[in-house]
C-alpha cells in the first residue's frame, strides 16, 4: 500500500486554506468518521492542528467505536451511538454531520432506515447545539437533491432544482437529504443555531471501501501522521466506481451494469474534504455550498475507462439484477456549479486523472 501518497495528497489538501485559524482549540465531533468522505477530512483536520498548532480535539461519533480507534489511534475520541438516537454527545464547537446511507444497495434494501438516519440524525445534533447554545453544524448533504432538469446543462447553481419522483422509494436519498437541509434553514431562523450544507457530487478517493489502520508519532521537526495500512475491500458498499475499484485491484476486467451515459461532476476526496473545511470556517450560515470540480465533468463510462487506463484491464457490460437496478438514479446530467464555494477561497487542487491515479495506486497491492 502506497502512505506516501496518501501522506501526500492530506499535506497538499490543507495548504493554503482560508480562516483556519477560526478553528483553534475548536471540539469538533465527526459524524460518520470511518467513512469515504469522514475519514479523509478527519486526517486532514489532524494534520491542519498538528501544522498550524491548532490544538483541536476530535470526536468521531459511529456505530463501530472500536473500528474508529483502530483507524485514528488515541487522538481521536471514539463515540459508539447511532446518530438517530444519541442523546448523551460532548460539548462542542462544531459537528460534521457525515454518517449517511450512501449507496444503491442500502437505498434499494432500506429506504425507510435511509430517511429517517438522515433526518433524525440532522435533528439531534440541531438540538444537541441548540441546547448547549453555542456551535456550528456542517450538514453533509448530495447533489442529488437538484433532482433531474435536462434543461440546465451547464450546472446546478444552489438555488436550482429538478424534478425527484416522491413515490420512488429510491428517493429516500435525496428526498430525505432536501428535508434535512430545510431543518437546517429551519433551526437557523427559529432557534438561531448556526448551520450550513455542503452539496457534495460524486466523490471518490481511496477512502472509498477500505478499513485503514493508523498510528500518528512525532518526528523531531513537526507533528507527522504516520500509517500503517490495513485496507481490505469488501462488497459492503454497492456504489458504480467501489465495483470498478474491486474489479481494478483485483486485475479483472471493470464490470459496468448501464450504458454509464449518466453525466456528473467529480471531486477527488482530498479536494471534497478541503471544501468542507473552508466551509467549515468560512461559509455563511443558513446557506448551501455545491462542492465539485468543474473540470472533472464526465459520464460515468469515462470514469470507469479512466481506472481502467490506470489498472491496465478493459471495460466490459453486463446486465444488472433487479434489486441493484432499483438503487440506481435515473438521472442523466448531475453536474453542479462550484462558484460559491470558490468565492470562499477554496480550489480544486488535483486534476481527474490525477484522483484516479491516486485512488487506484494508494491500495494496490505492492
Amino acid at each position: 500500500m502506497n502512505r506516501e501518497i496518501y501522506l501526500r495528497d492530506v499535506d497538499r489538501a490543507i495548504q493554503a486554506l482560508p480562516d483556519v485559524q477560526k478553528l483553534r482549540s475548536a471540539r469538533i465531533l465527526i459524524t460518520g468518521a470511518t467513512g469515504l468522505v469522514g475519514a479523509f477530512l478527519t486526517d486532514c483536520l489532524l494534520a491542519l492542528s498538528d501544522q498550524n498548532a491548532l490544538d483541536l480535539r476530535l470526536y468521531a461519533l459511529c456505530r463501530n467505536a472500536a473500528r474508529a480507534k483502530e483507524r485514528f489511534g488515541e487522538r481521536v475520541n471514539a463515540i459508539a451511538a447511532d446518530v438517530s438516537e444519541a442523546t448523551a454527545l460532548p460539548e462542542c464547537d462544531y459537528i460534521i454531520h457525515a454518517a449517511s446511507n450512501a449507496h444503491p444497495k442500502a437505498f434499494s434494501a432500506d429506504p425507510v432506515g435511509t430517511m429517517l438516519g438522515n433526518i433524525l440524525g440532522v435533528r439531534n445534533l440541531l438540538e444537541h447545539l441548540r441546547a448547549q447554545g453555542h456551535g456550528r453544524l456542517l450538514f453533509v448533504s448530495t447533489g442529488e437533491i437538484y433532482g433531474d432538469n435536462p434543461a440546465i446543462r451547464d450546472g446546478f447553481a444552489e438555488t436550482d432544482f429538478g424534478k425527484i419522483d416522491s413515490m420512488n422509494p429510491r428517493a429516500c436519498y435525496p428526498e430525505s437529504k432536501r428535508a434535512a437541509e430545510t431543518l437546517c434553514a429551519s433551526y437557523v431562523r427559529q432557534y438561531t443555531v448556526d448551520a450550513v450544507a455542503a452539496r457534495l457530487c460524486y466523490t471518490y478517493g481511496p477512502t472509498l471501501c477500505a478499513s485503514y489502520l493508523s498510528q500518528y508519532r512525532v518526528d523531531s521537526v513537526v507533528a507527522r501522521l504516520c500509517y500503517v495500512y490495513g485496507p481490505t475491500i469488501t462488497n459492503e458498499n454497492s456504489r458504480a466506481d467501489a465495483q470498478f475499484l474491486r474489479n481494478a485491484l483485483s486485475k479483472t476486467n471493470i464490470i459496468m451494469k448501464s450504458a454509464g451515459a449518466q453525466v456528473r461532476s467529480y471531486c477527488y476526496v482530498a479536494d471534497a474534504a478541503r471544501a468542507l473545511i473552508a466551509i467549515l470556517s468560512g461559509g455563511e450560515s443558513g446557506s448551501a455550498y455545491n462542492v465539485a470540480n468543474r473540470a472533472a465533468v464526465r459520464s460515468i463510462r469515462e470514469y470507469a475507462e479512466a481506472l481502467a487506463k490506470v489498472a491496465g484491464v478493459q471495460v466490459k457490460f453486463e446486465t444488472p439484477e433487479d434489486a441493484e437496478k432499483r438503487g440506481y438514479s435515473t438521472v442523466s446530467r448531475a453536474v453542479q456549479k462550484p462558484d460559491r464555494l470558490e468565492a470562499l477561497g477554496w480550489k480544486p487542487l488535483f486534476s481527474f486523472e490525477e484522483g484516479i491515479e491516486h485512488t487506484f495506486r494508494i491500495i494496490e497491492e505492492t
